[in-house]
């Protein structure tokens, strides 16, 4: 239900005689001028942290952090646009050339396996890219009730930015290839995309791929937007002959992909995110044993799932390209190291040094994004040093030996 201003001072006033009526007549007049100014400072609906949009449903602003099960343990939820390019007749997001743009953030480990796709696939110029701020900003600063931090775009004029509450820093308002946005007008936040969609979930995630046409979101799935991107562009894409999901492969790279998932694509949240020890001592020892796992299937063949090179090998290289700079210090994933790893390091390198993949690896961005969008977990966002894996992936690998 909602109320006019006029309707919550008169409801007020009442409420405040009626707690008044014992007190001197002064103690009444100034209780009463004290809550009607309170009343009168409440925003409208439209500014709440509750976000109105196109449907009658209200929105709730939230973020991965705020997804916690009742034992401390990290529960992620799955993406709720799962709309499909299709070739079939009929179909309302049929394969075309610079219909789509995807927008992703270097950081992220989930939009990351998006971008190594296009650059492998060779969908540049089919597929335009937005590119977002690696750092996790307030995206409705002018609302104080409004503390949602999220995605941001590139803002080559911009202040320097602290982190969302108001510390650490100064970082710059654009890094390389953050660009503004161009596709919806006045967008300054991933947040306004998902609005302009009439979003109703409130969790305001990349990678996003958009219809510039219809302009509303078709996925934010990264494991079916690169499926997407592999199989149904390939009369635009420069090396259509590349299938990283083979229907002869198909069941072994289900099996592979649903243990990564759980033990080190997410496990590394699971890790990172836990608020009990119980938590994290059950994340940890799954992480563990996946990654000893990763470690012997790589000692025996050249890819994770046989000699074939497929979409189970760009999802867990996403995740290993940050695991000793970020997952083993930030999410206390310290029980191993890439880098103490021979075969898993040679593999990173190979993936790494595929045409097109190093353009699409920026450490910088990535460390940034984790170690100043968490007040919580890093009060004063300080960004570690780290031991520079990109100049260890730059070194000569073994691979094609195997």
């Amino acid at each position: 239900v909602r109320f006019s201003n006029r309707n919550i001072l008169q409801f007020a006033f009442a409420f405040t005689t009626t707690k008044t009526v014992s007190g001197t007549s002064s103690s009444f007049v100034s209780k009463a001028a004290t809550t009607t100014a309170f009343f009168q400072n409440i925003q409208p609906p439209s500014k709440v942290r509750t976000i109105a949009t196109n449907t009658s449903k209200m929105v709730k602003a939230r973020t991965a952090l705020d997804e916690m099960g009742s034992k401390g343990e990290f529960k992620r939820k799955d993406a709720v646009w799962r709309n499909w390019i299709s070739s079939e007749p009929g179909a309302k997001f049929p394969p075309e050339k610079d219909r789509y743009h995807l927008y992703v953030a270097r950081a992220c480990g989930w939009a990351h396996r998006t971008m190594v796709t296009r650059a492998l696939k060779g969908l540049e110029d089919a597929i335009s890219v937005t590119i977002t701020h690696p750092m996790f900003v307030r995206t409705r600063p002018n609302d104080e009730n409004d503390t949602h931090a999220g995605w941001m775009f590139g803002d080559p004029d911009g202040e320097p930015l602290s982190n969302s509450i108001g510390l650490g820093g100064p970082f710059p308002a654009c890094y390389p290839k953050n660009e503004p946005d161009d596709q919806v007008e006045g967008a300054k936040f991933l947040r306004d995309i998902y609005e302009a969609a009439g979003d109703t979930e409130g969790k305001y995630t990349v990678p996003v791929l958009w219809d510039k046409k219809l302009k509303t979101i078709v996925s934010n799935e990264s494991s079916e937007i690169i499926r997407m991107l592999s199989s149904e562009f390939n009369e635009f894409a420069k090396n259509p002959e590349l299938d990283i999901y083979p229907e002869s492969m198909r069941k072994d790279i289900d099996e592979i992909n649903d243990w990564v998932y759980s033990s080190l694509n997410n496990g590394v949240y699971r890790c990172g995110f836990a608020q009990s020890q119980e938590a994290y001592d059950k994340a940890i020892a799954e992480l563990t044993e996946g990654f000893d796992r990763v470690d012997e299937i790589l000692k025996k063949q050249r890819y994770i799932a046989g000699d074939t090179f497929t979409e189970a090998d760009i999802r867990l290289f996403t995740t290993l390209v940050r695991f000793d700079e970020v997952y083993n210090v930030y999410f206390k994933c310290n029980t191993r190291m890439c880098s103490q790893s021979p075969s898993i390091l040679n593999y990173m390198r190979e993936i790494y040094q595929m045409p097109g993949v190093a353009e699409t690896c920026d450490m910088e961005q990535i460390k940034v994004h984790y170690y100043a969008s968490h007040p919580n977990l890093n009060r004063w966002s300080i960004v570690p040093r780290g031991p520079d894996t990109i100049k260890l992936l730059e070194e000569p690998h073994n691979r094609a030996e195997m």
